[in-house]
């Protein structure tokens, strides 16, 4: 059971290190977040990454406050050797599938569950994946081998055998970057990307893993431009993408997340990019 009272808010924070220093400390008791994310930053070694789980959750006096890790293979995972093993990229996945779709999905869904054990082992129990984005040809390299495909068909049922083999070890997974990453044609950790498709192209391919997997407990939001949607803002902040696109027609109903907002993507201050991004 929680100590602390007070509704959490609607807020996920990082720490600088390895250890919470008293400032941080302080920080998180009195503004009681949601929970918290580890970054490349926050990793040493298994009893360091343990040790800082239970001293984030000791703060809010919640053992259940979430703590979050973006873990999904390749080029992007936290944890990596020589404490944890090297984690194949999505792309690996999708070529099994086209070897033959049974081995391949059991194999994504075995490679979640192994992620799972680890992260559950450090007491994390949110990861950022499965990424569901469907990369275009000439689309920015961020996504890449990312993503499970270049299709809505190849990419919906990797996600779920990754959603199904996280769960399967008691981890809660994050589809992204909802609506769609996969057109950008830059990088939203250094700049806005805009994408220029017609709302019915979005519609077939962008958005139907997200809506094949709208049932996920939680996703996180794209920090992209769609012209065809909200010409103004980029999805994080629109309210037209969150309750008209996100909300209604992919029907995603879970908890929604962002991307962090610290990102290039977004301009403004903290306080503001907050204020919209709760806003929408």
């Amino acid at each position: 059971m929680s100590k602390n009272s007070s509704q959490p808010a609607a807020v996920i924070f990082g720490c600088s290190g390895l250890v919470l220093s008293d400032e941080e400390k302080r920080f998180f008791a009195a503004s009681n977040p949601l929970g918290f994310i580890l970054f490349g930053r926050n990793i040493g070694t298994p009893e360091q990454v343990r040790a800082l789980v239970n001293d984030l959750r000791a703060t809010v006096e919640r053992a259940d406050a979430p703590v979050l890790i973006d873990q999904e293979g390749g080029r992007v995972q936290r944890l990596g050797p020589p404490h944890w093993r090297k984690v194949p990229p999505a792309a690996v996945f999708a070529d099994l599938v086209a070897a033959g779709k049974a081995r391949g999905l059991a194999g994504a869904r075995l490679n979640a569950r192994l992620l799972a054990e680890d992260l559950r082992n450090l007491g994390i129990d949110v990861n950022g994946a499965p990424v569901l984005d469907v990369p275009v040809e000439g689309a920015h390299d961020i996504i890449g081998d990312r993503a499970y495909g270049r299709s809505p068909e190849r990419v919906a049922p990797l996600g779920r055998a990754m959603c199904d083999g996280l769960l399967d070890g008691g981890v809660l997974p994050v589809i992204k970057h909802i609506p769609g990453h996969g057109r950008a044609l830059s990088d939203s950790h250094l700049d806005l990307p805009v994408v220029d498709a017609p709302a019915s192209v979005l519609e077939e391919t962008d958005f139907a893993p997200f809506r094949a997997l709208r049932d996920a407990p939680w996703a996180m939001t794209a920090h992209v431009v769609y012209l065809a949607l909200d010409p103004e803002r980029p999805a994080t902040l629109s309210p037209f993408v969150v309750k008209t696109v996100i909300r209604e027609r992919i029907g995603f109903d879970g908890l929604l997340l962002t991307d962090d907002l610290s990102m290039r993507a977004l301009s403004g201050s903290f306080g503001e990019r907050t204020r919209l991004a709760l806003a929408a």
